[in-house]
């Protein structure tokens, strides 16, 4: 006969300091106040439930980036989740103030891969056991390679960034773990649904991993993904909407004997409010839109930036604004830099901020135009295409157009001002910091390259104080009609 017990398990990821409750067509959804009163009522609905969080808590919103997490640390506390792992941009205010922060919070934050490069010691610990109903569920927590991308500036950091290398990992915890009799074993990644996929599969069985929650790459689906017998999820994004499993643990084989999954909307007529959480919320916003609330310029229209992998209309205008205050022959702005959708017509300083959070210094380099057209093809190849792919995207300032040829895989034109770049013609272009360190990621070009054409210099010690300035200074401003770049199917 079967010992089954029921485990209602509750998931979110990159949830961005999505905080406040969002009127869609006339219905309020999402909110951390409206998630809160969903994860309590369930709480007090089921016996066996735990709430867990795939990583990128932080940054995304002003409430997050004013006070450097400490307000989402408050907020989360509040929340209560019961294992937290990290993403990559819980990095975004360095290091050191990520494990400042973890010592706030009431809850455990696990990671197995960012350690110490002189002696290989872990900065968080690797998994957490929960006791729930005489069951022992694991947790491990597996990161992005982005994390190591970000954390080049830390030189004593290092991190496990190859699939096989995570797996090896994960084998060694559960091996060193199968003596405490662990039910249940969950991978609470961040490293996007393609990895979670090859990662399940070169899993050992023997392991006994059952299931993956996932994030970083903000995976809609409507269903799990099973790989070699592991189902792998995700929850999109933000807080419109909570993963829930409702799973049979049979606790003699320890793994799963049936499961059910659905994505639960957050909206009013099932999540009743946290009013307390409610409260810590908006005296943050309030402080923040009093602040913030002032206007920068305003446009014609509201313009969109709908997608990372294509050139959008707010992506040339921030590309132009560097350029023009700069001296630059070329901008190349990130596109995943740019986290909302739309702009204006009114633009205030919060709509700025909450556009672009990053604050980093902006870095020039010289390229010639073989170089350069390189870098394109790079940017350009099939899989910077594929919607779930998380490759580097860049909007283009004026003056630069580029034609590339699918088929061909190549970059049939790359001119300035309408004239053809030749290929030793030497070109300034402008980048923010975290893609300057990683070039080679991100292009397909080393820094020891370019720094045969000259030496890279910071020319802007903040970007957001820069932006502030150009669009204050430029009281109506129109999105550039001309196409910069051309895919040619």
């Amino acid at each position: 006969m079967k010992h089954l017990k029921k485990l209602t398990l509750l998931h979110s990821n990159d949830l961005h300091g999505d905080f406040l409750v969002e009127k869609v067509d006339d219905k309020l959804v999402g909110g951390v106040s409206m998630l809160s009163g969903y994860v309590n009522k369930v709480r007090r609905e089921e016996e066996n439930v735990i709430y867990a969080i795939a990583g990128d808590m932080f940054q995304g919103s002003l409430i997050d980036s004013e006070f450097k997490g400490v307000s989402t640390i408050e907020i989360m506390n509040l929340l209560a989740p019961d294992v937290v792992t990290i993403g990559n941009h819980e990095v975004d205010y360095g290091l050191a103030h990520l494990l400042f922060l973890e010592k706030c919070a009431n809850f455990p934050i696990i990671n197995a891969n960012l350690h110490m490069k002189h002696n290989g010691r872990r900065l968080f610990r690797s998994h957490r056991i929960l006791e729930i109903d005489g069951m022992k569920v694991l947790f491990i927590g597996i990161l992005t390679e982005e994390v190591l991308q970000k954390t080049k500036l830390e030189k004593l950091i290092g991190t496990l960034v190859d699939i096989r290398e995570a797996a090896e990992e994960v084998g060694r915890i559960c091996d060193a773990y199968q003596t405490e009799d662990i039910d249940f074993t969950v991978l609470l990644t961040h490293v996007g649904i393609e990895a979670d996929q090859q990662l399940a599969a070169i899993l050992d069985p023997r392991w006994g991993v059952d299931l993956i929650i996932g994030g970083h790459s903000h995976t809609l689906l409507e269903k799990p993904i099973e790989v070699n017998g592991i189902p792998i999820v995700q929850a999109a994004s933000g807080t419109d909407q909570i993963g829930r499993f409702d799973i049979m643990v049979d606790t003699d084989l320890n793994s799963i004997d049936s499961y059910t999954w659905q994505l639960i909307p957050i909206t009013p007529d099932r999540c009743p409010e946290d009013k307390a959480l409610k409260e810590v919320i908006e005296k943050y916003h309030n402080i923040t839109e009093t602040k913030y609330n002032r206007i920068l310029t305003r446009f014609p229209e509201r313009y969109t930036h709908p997608a990372r992998n294509r050139e959008t209309q707010v992506g040339k205008i921030f590309a132009d604004a560097f350029k023009d205050s700069l001296g630059l022959d070329i901008m190349l702005h990130a596109s995943g830099s740019l986290r909302s959708h739309s702009l204006g017509p009114i633009m205030t300083l919060k709509d700025l901020q909450e556009m672009e959070p990053f604050d980093e210094e902006v870095y020039r380099y010289v390229v010639t135009g073989s170089q350069f057209r390189h870098m394109m093809e790079y940017m350009l190849r099939d899989e910077a295409f594929d919607p779930n792919a998380h490759t580097e995207f860049y909007q283009f300032s004026e003056g630069m157009r580029i034609v590339y040829n699918k088929k061909q895989k190549k970059v049939t034109s790359f001119t300035m001002y309408g004239r053809e770049v030749g290929d030793d013609e030497k070109l300034r272009v402008g980048m923010h910091q975290f893609h300057f360190k990683n070039l080679k990621t991100g292009l397909d070009i080393s820094e020891s390259e370019i720094t045969r054409n000259g030496m890279p210099k910071v020319i802007a010690t903040r970007s957001l104080g820069l932006l502030e300035e150009y669009f204050s200074s430029h009281p109506h401003l129109t999105a550039p009609e001309e196409q910069r770049l051309v895919i040619e199917e």
